[in-house]
């Protein structure tokens, strides 16, 4: 397997991976507006992905492995400033850390959220302050491992009677499934050389 790519051939291939009017801040589209930081934090050895563990007590979400973000608040410049302001809050990272590389495609959710997924580049050092009311624990998978696509394993259950299909990643002890699942299996298409 090649090395992954590095900051400026990430930004080169996220070129055109989402709407013009996104990184303007629209939210015109239908459903709850939503952002999330995709956050790829540099090492040597390549980029890794930042991730959470949702805490247990959440009424959306609880539990599940998620990026950094939330709704689009009343007070936020549009969805990009809803994943910096809340990439802050729930891990503390600052928005000087963070270097916007682009956006991938939305994503709407079966909860009915519209997910504006932004792809930020960030450089070490970075110290992390988890808000232990939202965040369980922050942990990085390697964008080699989302790059591979022997790693993305489609699922189905039946709930009710009611077939569901999503995407999932298991990596070490975490199942990734659903919308964050979903957005990194299209980073993975975005990036594919």
């Amino acid at each position: 397997m090649s090395a992954p790519p590095g900051r400026d051939e990430l930004r080169r291939r996220l070129e055109g991976s989402c709407p013009p009017d996104e990184l303007a801040g629209s939210c015109s589209a239908s459903g709850v507006p939503a952002a999330v930081l995709v956050g790829l934090l540099a090492h040597p050895e390549g980029p890794s992905v930042i991730l959470t563990q949702r805490t247990a007590h959440l009424k959306n979400h609880a539990s599940q492995i998620s990026f950094p973000g939330g709704r689009v608040e009343p007070g936020d410049e549009g969805p990009e400033a809803a994943a910096m302001r809340e990439a802050l809050e729930e891990i503390g990272l600052p928005s000087d850390k963070v270097e916007l590389l682009g956006c991938l495609p939305l994503h709407e959710t079966v909860t009915g959220f519209l997910v504006h997924p932004f792809v930020g580049w960030i450089e070490p050092p970075v110290e992390l302050a988890l808000d232990s009311r939202e965040v369980a624990e922050v942990f990085q998978m390697p964008l080699s491992f989302v790059l591979d696509a022997g790693n993305h394993r489609w699922e189905t259950v039946v709930i009710d009677g009611q077939r569901h299909s999503f995407w999932v990643l298991y990596y070490a002890e975490h199942r990734i499934w659903g919308a964050t699942a979903a957005i990194l299996v299209s980073l993975a298409r975005v990036l594919a050389p």
